[in-house]
């Protein structure tokens, strides 16, 4: 176990980001109930949520049961706006009232670097796009991202490289750890163009990993957390747990704002 340090390097920004909660920790129960479940994680304390999915919504009634409840939508994970599907996607969640669309590339997608460097033109064309109609872009991370190496580079250096400046950076620390990247160093390496962080923690094996309380698993929330003070928002996300996922939600809030990592209003 990593237990979160209270010395971890890195500046401790002095309003930090606020706390969202990625409703992937809760898919199976928001595919029956999403209004039900914005309320209880309202109910938690959260001020915001980042989307995975409207479940058949209209966007404009998740927009409208957001704002009754007091809820912000900080990003919507969408498939990055390209091709025929473009208009279509960025008609759905800019009536949602997102800002920020946020996807990733296929694990296929590393086989090689001229096979990423094509999946790349997608989410280049998608910034491109999203642009036009004042909607930012960001890239979201796996754990390929840092096991692939083109050319004694990981791909995770060269995607960022390639990547047109206008498309943002999601974070996802426990996945950088799980590729074997320093999460608090990837973090702070970013600077401005890091938007925001996954914060979760586990055993960092891979993607059937269960999700564990902060301080119970092998990665440093806090020293991520605190890596860089230019991060909009800190972003819990469970993917999967044994422990109920409302208490585990919970205690992530608690963690982050009682250490004073993230507050619990926009």
């Amino acid at each position: 176990m990593n237990p979160p340090s209270d010395t971890a390097p890195g500046p401790l920004p002095a309003a930090p980001p606020p706390i969202a909660a990625q409703l992937w920790s809760l898919h199976d129960e928001a595919s029956r109930d999403l209004f039900g479940v914005l309320e209880k994680v309202a109910a938690l304390g959260y001020p915001a949520v980042e989307t995975i999915s409207l479940y058949g919504h209209a966007p404009g009634a998740v927009r409208d049961r957001l704002a009754s409840l007091g809820l912000v939508l900080c990003s919507a994970h969408a498939p990055f706006p390209a091709g025929e599907k473009a208009e279509a996607i960025l008609d759905m969640y800019e009536e949602a009232g997102a800002d920020t669309l946020v996807w990733s590339l296929e694990p296929e997608e590393f086989a090689d670097r001229a096979t990423m460097l094509r999946g790349l033109e997608r989410v280049n064309e998608g910034a491109a796009n999203a642009a036009r109609r004042s909607l930012r872009v960001a890239y979201h991370n796996h754990f390929a991202e840092f096991r692939a190496e083109f050319d004694g580079r990981t791909a995770y250096d060269v995607l960022l490289d390639a990547l047109d400046p206008a498309v943002l950076i999601e974070l996802d620390t426990y996945w950088a750890h799980t590729g074997g990247a320093d999460p608090a160093a990837v973090a702070a390496s970013l600077g401005q163009r890091l938007e925001s962080v996954h914060l979760k923690d586990g055993p960092a094996r891979g993607m059937d990993d269960y999700m564990v309380p902060f301080g119970e698993g092998v990665v440093d929330v806090d020293a991520a957390a605190r890596a860089n003070p230019g991060v909009r928002w800190n972003i819990v996300e469970m993917d999967r747990s044994h422990h109920d996922m409302y208490d585990l939600l919970g205690r992530a809030y608690d963690h982050l704002v009682g250490r004073g990592l993230a507050r619990g209003e926009v």
